[in-house]
């Protein structure tokens, strides 16, 4: 066991804890000031529920000795799971430090798909569709990319900290989610939340993300070693490459930068350099920075334009395309001089990798969509997905937690007296 990768390995584990809460200020910035409290606890209660189900069963699912599509059952409830370390997975640390460091990446991944659907569904539903994604979604995906047996894995797909395994299914999972939702209804509604009522606020969630991104990356290196070194370097240069090529656009399209902008874009860039940290050169993450933040520019602007989809945050355009981007990118540019425990890219001479890589792409995304629309299903035949138009008009802060964001907005909270043919037990 070696005590300095023990210590980073803890460091990187707060850090990544620390972006679920950044991601609840980005979110919360982008909508209007009625639903910040609902965006912020909905990113804040996978702390908790997502947290309890990785201890309990997730761990196990994911990475405990099983078949190639599912963990076994051995490390539930963390029975055996102690302080010698686990030699199949990080033989420099406790076992402990690297449940605990992957427990942070199970957090975030179903507070990134609330922002699809923010500000029309309910609070109670969105706690059961988290809890249950985490289960049948993330976990079985996790085994598959990075569990000892994992089928994609054992096919060769890279994926250093996340790109597939984090990005791709809560961005494919956002765009199914907001398609089975539907779109505001309510024109007033949509415009507002098309608004950022608190810009600082973006930026202060992007910033904190971006901090805690050198351990979510760094930190997959499971060591304190040169291929850390190697990851926090890239994850700074893609993070700037992105912000730098936003602002460029949005100066040739619109003649303005904006700070929201590249706020998005540091995280574009972040996204998209995840799977790649480890295995590719510090250029190499400038040019994945460049092309994700083009790609996902268009993708904004063709979602927001010219489609009637109310993906309210952007998560597919942002995470699903800047995390599809960045792992095929990953196969173009890894290179096994950069790292001799990764593989050689197409510019290396190795163009397999690209299909290997999209093959890992399309299964995760499939699968996440799949998994996604049959939850929301089945919350939508038990306890219900929408709140009604009223209550998105009136925003959801004070109809599903009777709380107010700001101290200006003094408004009466709104009963909750049942809707005409309601089930029995659902207020509205």
């Amino acid at each position: 066991m070696n005590t300095g990768s023990t210590a980073w390995l803890l460091i990187s584990t707060a850090l990544v804890l620390l972006m679920t809460p950044g991601l609840a200020f980005f979110y919360g910035g982008l909508v209007r000031a009625a639903n910040v409290i609902n965006t912020i606890k909905m990113s804040f209660i996978a702390l908790g529920v997502v947290a309890l189900e990785w201890a309990l069963v997730g761990y196990s699912i994911a990475f405990a000795p099983g078949t190639a599509l599912l963990g076994g059952v051995e490390w539930f409830g963390l029975v055996g799971v102690g302080v010698e370390p686990v030699t199949a997975y990080a033989a420099e640390v406790p076992h402990l430090a690297f449940m605990a460091f992957q427990m942070m990446f199970a957090v975030i991944t179903p507070a990134l798909i609330s922002g699809a659907v923010v500000g029309r569904m309910k609070f109670r539903a969105y706690i059961i569709f988290a809890l249950a994604w985490a289960v049948f979604v993330y976990n079985p995906v996790a085994h598959w990319v990075w569990g000892v047996g994992g089928w994609v894995r054992e096919l060769g797909t890279l994926d250093f900290a996340g790109g597939t395994v984090v990005h791709v299914t809560a961005g494919v999972s956002a765009l199914v989610a907001a398609l089975i939702l539907g779109p505001r209804r309510h024109e007033q509604g949509k415009k507002h939340h098309e608004r950022p009522h608190n810009v600082p606020m973006v930026v202060l969630g992007a910033s904190l993300l971006w901090f805690g991104w050198f351990g979510f990356n760094a930190g997959s290196a499971l060591s304190a070693n040169g291929i850390a070194a190697l990851a926090v370097v890239t994850t700074m240069l893609g993070g700037a490459a992105a912000v730098v090529t936003w602002i460029m656009i949005e100066l040739a399209r619109v003649g303005r930068p904006t700070a929201t902008g590249a706020s998005v874009a540091a995280v574009v860039g972040l996204v998209a350099i995840t799977p790649g940290a480890g295995f590719v050169s510090p250029l190499s993450a400038i040019l994945i920075g460049v092309i994700a933040a083009a790609c996902c520019y268009g993708a904004v602007v063709l979602v927001k334009r010219h489609s009637r989809l109310d993906d309210a945050l952007d998560v597919f355009a942002c995470h699903g395309v800047g995390g599809v981007v960045g792992s095929l990118l990953t196969g173009v540019f890894a290179s096994k001089a950069i790292n001799p425990g990764g593989a050689n890219g197409l510019i290396a001479g190795n163009p397999r990798l690209v299909g290997v890589q999209a093959i890992g792409v399309l299964a995760a995304g499939l699968y996440a969509a799949l998994g996604t629309a049959g939850i929301l299903l089945f919350v939508r035949h038990t306890v219900g997905l929408r709140v009604p138009s009223a209550a998105v008009v009136t925003g959801l802060d004070a109809v599903e937690h009777a709380e107010r964001a700001y101290a200006w907005d003094t408004g009466a909270f709104p009963t909750r007296t049942p809707a005409p043919n309601a089930p029995k037990g659902n207020p509205w």
